[in-house]
């Protein structure tokens, strides 16, 4: 498998865009690009090509679930790797995402300071 560099992060909120910024490209030393919604997400993904998509559940417009199958139609992106965070943690709730084409599912909050070493040992596994 090849190394973790390139991260793509669809969230709305722009506090937990900086707590994530902190945690994955300051402490984590990731690469990342941030997108506010799926459309964004859309218009940024393909030229970005990351290594691993990072989508919350909840968005404006396009949800997190829907924002991942419209990533998958781009070829370049069918097969990257991607995670949900959601607050939603109920197990019915979890398998559905994991149906829906997501590796692992994070939840918030989540802790700054551990998220990147998270993220790698599930890029890890995975």
């Amino acid at each position: 498998m090849t190394e973790l560099r390139k991260i793509l992060y669809v969230e709305d909120e722009a506090d937990i865009q900086t707590i994530a910024r902190l945690a994955l490209q300051d402490v984590g030393g990731f690469e990342l690009q941030i997108c506010s919604n799926g459309n964004e997400a859309l218009a940024t993904a393909e030229h970005y090509t990351p290594d691993l998509l990072i989508l919350d559940v909840m968005l404006p417009g396009m949800d997190g679930p829907t924002t991942l199958a419209e990533l998958r139609k781009i070829p370049a992106l069918a097969g990257t790797p991607a995670l949900f965070m959601t607050a939603k943690v109920q197990p019915q709730e979890l398998e559905q995402l994991r149906a829906q084409g997501a590796i692992e599912v994070i939840t918030k909050p989540f802790d700054p300071m551990t998220l990147a070493e998270t993220v790698r040992q599930i890029w890890q596994q995975a």
